[in-house]
């Protein structure tokens, strides 16, 4: 397969929260994006705007989050569910929504872009006790983390292209154990690591064979719960693969004079990652602000690559 010789613009869509119009999408396009990933909680299943994603005219691939499945996925969320659960099934209803485009324990392949998406364990809660049994026996056929973790290697291991991207609504466990860190707990009691097991074994089993430059998620607001004098760390490197928490929320910001919308942006060249920032865009598609998150020391090594 040719590899794709000029610079990719990738985007990375953190949790929505129902958050997102059509000037979305004319931002992208503005913004000049090659691929769009979106790591979930569109809302508390919120069907129509799961609708407005799937028309979205961009290369695309999709995870659900936690508060896709709110009122399904919990005894909880059950008893507090506002339509009739026996009539109406929204979960399936965001799933067929968004077809192929969603990738959870699954993979889209874009040989175009010289790269395929693989997902992880969609819905996620995060941390490291296995949640929800009965919504991922009957949704799935999956009843732990090994095998989970084993749905998820079978994508991965499926897949057109050799350049692999994971995304998924939680992150990987292995990024540190601070409230800080990209997947730290950040509620009582303080610290720890919340981050998906079964992402962490699948990407560890993928590497032997596949090239991973990057791996996007949400779930764990930037902002944190225990502090206001700093903001959770967004972005980690190991072993050539940077890991990008994106859920800076909200993320569409409106005053009385303007309205400003978050993306996260990765530059990917020869397969590694060049550049990522999260960038706020204002009402004429502009952006308005823009903070790096991350650059190679070398580039000039990788444009040489």
């Amino acid at each position: 397969m040719t590899e794709h010789t000029h610079p990719l613009t990738i985007a990375i869509v953190g949790d929505v929260h129902d958050l997102w119009d059509a000037n979305d999408e004319l931002a992208l396009k503005h913004l000049g994006v090659d691929l769009v990933l979106l790591v979930g909680d569109f809302g508390n299943e919120s069907v129509e705007v799961v609708r407005s994603i799937a028309a979205l005219d961009l290369p695309k691939a999709t995870i659900f989050g936690n508060h896709d499945a709110w009122y399904s996925a919990t005894d909880w969320g059950q008893k507090k569910c506002p339509y009739d659960r026996t009539k109406e099934d929204r979960v399936q209803q965001q799933i067929d929504l968004l077809e192929s485009a969603d990738v959870g324990y699954g993979k889209l392949d874009f040989p175009a872009l010289g790269l395929s998406v693989v997902g992880g364990r969609p819905f996620s809660w995060g941390g490291s006790s296995w949640k929800n049994d009965a919504f991922y026996q009957k949704r799935y056929g999956v009843e732990n983390f090994a095998q989970s973790t084993a749905k998820i290697v079978a994508a991965a291991q499926s897949t057109a292209c050799d350049t692999v991207i994971f995304i998924g609504h939680c992150g990987p466990t292995g990024l540190g154990d601070r409230a800080e860190d990209p997947c730290g707990k950040d509620w009582k009691p303080i610290g720890g690591d919340h981050g998906d097991p079964d992402l962490a074994a699948a990407i560890a089993q993928t590497r032997s064979s596949k090239s991973i430059p990057l791996v996007a998620f949400g779930h764990m607001h930037h902002q944190l719960r225990h502090t206001k004098t700093e903001l959770r760390k967004s972005l980690h490197v190991a072993d050539g693969t940077v890991y990008l928490n994106a859920a800076n929320v909200p993320r569409i910001i409106r005053t009385d004079d303007r309205c400003l919308r978050n993306f996260s942006l990765v530059t990917l060249h020869h397969g590694q990652v060049q550049q990522a920032s999260l960038v706020w865009v204002a009402d004429d598609f502009a952006i308005h602000s823009q903070s790096i998150l991350y650059q190679p020391t070398h580039p000039e090594l990788l444009a040489n690559c």
